[in-house]
């Protein structure tokens, strides 16, 4: 942010879009944060009144409820990475249940009664299914190599229904090509098709009034604060571009940037500008510190930020799901029940006040719903080798 935007701090778009910054709110000491990108605070603060308010009004649920899901949600993440452990070769995939706040592991019969009863120990609800996480990624892989075309949207492994998902854009289902792709499909492996209602669009949008980063005459929104810069999508610019601010004035260029394969870039960040460790609020709700980058599983709630619809939260619904838009596959992706628009692109995903990823694209709008994809942050944080700014 440059410090002559200090003085709008009434502004509800401070800096541009979607992450980084609040007027008045200056970098945490470096003493303050974990060096590691997914490491968490020994004892996280409760999320923000905004965050808060957002769940309240997205979920439906009272403050309490919010409170006791973010809660038994921090548990089930730490949780995930040591049942798969746990579970070995006979782990078939997790999930966070909503109902139950648990976290729900699947396992082939092959695991034993001890491996089954350490989950339970440990917390975790137990399910067993026929396939294992790797014959489902092994089938999801295969089905990487095919050429996709355009009536199919995107595939992914579902460890709650035990499959790879194939979702087919409603009305195309007859086509030609996409029922060879779907013959194809089944032949790699356990294989479900369903139907959505649009292809999956990126959300850049041409250029508009308000507070956006620009790059030619595309806005973009803000990622996350790294040392040095800030992550966004790969869609808004290509190496070299030159990023402007909401005032006009140079803020960096994009250092790395890959589309389509992946959906991510980082830009770095001088001539007055610094970094911060927040996701903005846009004067909606309360801005939100952001503490690591622990992933969260399946089922969880996540919110996003954004310059184009600001704040807006939902569920993680995928992961690793590969999105065909018409520029070409895009690779593990994260799927979510979050709405968005264009320019809200490059935005931030957080649950908690653990980021996520960065907004890449959708179907659907904020007013009659839709799904949105995120490429996770810290795939972007290990491919450029950067830290995550953490409060």
């Amino acid at each position: 942010m440059r410090r002559t935007r200090l003085a709008h701090a009434g502004v509800a778009a401070l800096l541009m879009i979607g992450g980084w910054t609040a007027a008045g709110t200056l970098p945490a000491s470096a003493h303050d944060a974990p060096d590691s990108p997914t490491a968490r605070a020994a004892d996280p603060a409760p999320a923000s009144a905004g965050m808060m308010e957002a769940m309240q009004r997205d979920f439906g649920l009272t403050r309490a409820e919010a409170e006791d899901r973010l809660a038994a949600e921090r548990e089930a993440t730490d949780l995930a990475p040591k049942a798969r452990k746990t579970a070995g070769s006979a782990y078939g995939g997790a999930w966070f249940d909503a109902k139950s706040e648990k976290l729900t592991v699947a396992v082939t019969p092959e695991a034993d009664a001890s491996t089954v009863r350490s989950l339970r120990a440990s917390g975790a609800a137990v399910r067993t299914v026929e396939h294992s996480a790797r014959t489902l990624d092994a089938a999801k892989s295969r089905i990487d190599r095919l050429d996709a075309p355009s009536g199919v949207s995107s595939w992914s492994v579902d460890p709650t229904a035990n499959t790879v998902v194939v979702n087919v854009v409603e009305g195309q289902k007859a086509d030609n090509d996409v029922r060879s792709f779907v013959a194809k499909a089944r032949e790699a492996g356990p294989v479900t098709v369903r139907t959505v209602e649009a292809q999956a669009e990126t959300f850049a949008a041409g250029t508009v009034g308000g507070d956006p980063y620009y790059t030619g005459n595309v806005r973009c929104s803000i990622g996350f604060s790294v040392h040095g810069g800030f992550v966004t999508a790969g869609h808004c610019g290509g190496v070299g571009s030159q990023v402007r601010g909401w005032d006009n004035s140079y803020i960096g260029n994009f250092q790395g940037s890959s589309f389509p394969e992946n959906d991510y870039a980082w830009v770095n960040v001088g001539s007055g500008w610094w970094t911060v460790p927040v996701v903005l609020g846009w004067g909606t709700v309360s801005d939100q510190l952001v503490r690591g980058s622990a992933e969260a599983p399946i089922g969880a709630s996540i919110c996003r930020s954004g310059s184009t619809t600001h704040w807006h939260c939902g569920n993680v619904l995928a992961k690793n799901e590969t999105v065909n838009y018409s520029q070409g596959a895009v690779r593990q992706m994260t799927k979510t029940s979050v709405c968005a628009q264009p320019g809200d692109s490059g935005g931030s995903f957080i649950s908690g006040d653990q980021a996520q990823g960065v907004t890449s694209g959708g179907w659907g709008n904020c007013s009659s719903g839709g799904e949105t994809w995120h490429q996770p942050i810290n795939e972007i944080l290990n491919r450029y080798g950067l830290t995550l700014h953490t409060a």
